[in-house]
């Protein structure tokens, strides 16, 4: 009998010091995405000139844990133009005004390399000097399908970075800098590394892939996408068709096909000038809300923030995607989608 009540007091004490201990949560992490940016030709005269084409939507930047974009140039002073119909350059100098709004680029794309590998390894360079980080990149083919490891709020976040439109010169070599090329075996290797090696909580491949002008995606984006899901990634974000594409829910995981441009001046149609600015909700547990942000873009390839036009967002009670306006959502549950991004 004494036994049993030393026992049960003993219970009762254990249960009250665990009752009492309080619940550490992980606090979330926005990540922003912008499309296409070419920071030569017209914004790069501006960024001269002191007009920060990031102005808009600067706010919103400023507002997220990472901030990343896919820069479409190379930013150098040397190299020789790659005989193709269009290459783009950017001054150094732009790199003051992209490292006041981004953490990071992502670099695969069939534009990084126009200049040659030299103009390529010049631009690592700089962007390391100015603290900006960078995926999809490297001066041999190890370190550019080395994932950029972002941590915030204790979540270690992997982002990759693959180009699949040519030229596939750019591809960086055993010896030689360039970017990461997207083959399915090494994508779907790369991506269960992350996890293994580079213990990551989180896994974002970044893909510059898909037909220009396509409204929607194609069976190769699809298959792709899925493949890298179920290899571990936690969402797939897209871009290089230079238009926004339908997006998917696979899994509980979304799927942007593509974001379109973000500052762009070579765009020869309507389509082309609108862009989507991307915001994930992520914690330990995967990507649990996004959602998107229109970007007008003038005749000089600069963006501004169109608060009126509704664009896609989502959160993992819904089981597809529906539409907000800047951030909000348009439904009667429109309450529960403002607490997920505030």
């Amino acid at each position: 009998m004494k036994l049993s009540l030393i026992s049960l007091i003993f219970a009762v004490s254990s249960f009250s010091v665990f009752a009492e201990t309080p619940v550490i949560r992980t606090k979330p992490v926005t990540l922003l995405f912008a499309g296409d940016t070419t920071l030569d030709s017209t914004p790069g005269a501006l960024i001269k000139r002191g007009i920060d084409p990031f102005k808009s939507f600067s706010p919103l930047f400023a507002a997220a844990d990472i901030r990343l974009l896919n820069l479409e140039c190379v930013v150098a002073t040397t190299g020789q133009a790659e005989p193709k119909h269009y290459t783009f350059r950017a001054a150094p100098q732009v790199l003051q005004t992209l490292k006041r709004h981004a953490d990071g680029v992502t670099l695969a794309n069939n534009h990084s390399g126009d200049y040659g590998r030299e103009a390529f390894a010049q631009m690592l360079s700089l962007l390391a000097k100015n603290n900006i980080a960078q995926a999809g990149g490297g001066m041999n083919l190890s370190e550019a399908h080395t994932p950029w490891m972002a941590e915030r709020n204790g979540i270690r976040i992997a982002i990759l970075s693959y180009n699949e439109f040519m030229p596939r010169s750019y591809e960086a070599g055993t010896y030689t800098p360039g970017v990461a090329w997207s083959e399915d075996e090494q994508v779907v290797d790369d991506i269960r590394r992350a996890r293994s090696i580079y213990q990551a909580d989180i896994v974002l491949p970044f893909m510059h892939w898909g037909w220009e002008n396509e409204p929607k995606a194609n069976l190769r984006q699809r298959q792709l996408a899925k493949k890298m899901i179920d290899a571990g990634a936690d969402a797939v974000i897209g871009g290089h068709p230079h238009v926004t594409q339908d997006l998917e829910i696979y899994k509980g995981k979304p799927i942007i096909y593509s974001v379109g441009n973000f500052i762009m001046k070579e765009t020869d149609n309507d389509q082309q000038r609108v862009g989507w600015v991307l915001r994930l909700n992520i914690d330990k547990t995967g990507v649990y809300g996004f959602d998107t942000h229109v970007a007008r873009i003038n005749q000089d390839g600069m963006p501004s923030y169109d608060k009126k036009t509704p664009s896609p967002c989502w959160t993992n009670t819904w089981p597809q995607e529906r539409m907000c306006l800047a951030g909000d959502a348009l439904t009667n549950e429109s309450n529960g989608m403002r607490a997920v991004f505030r």
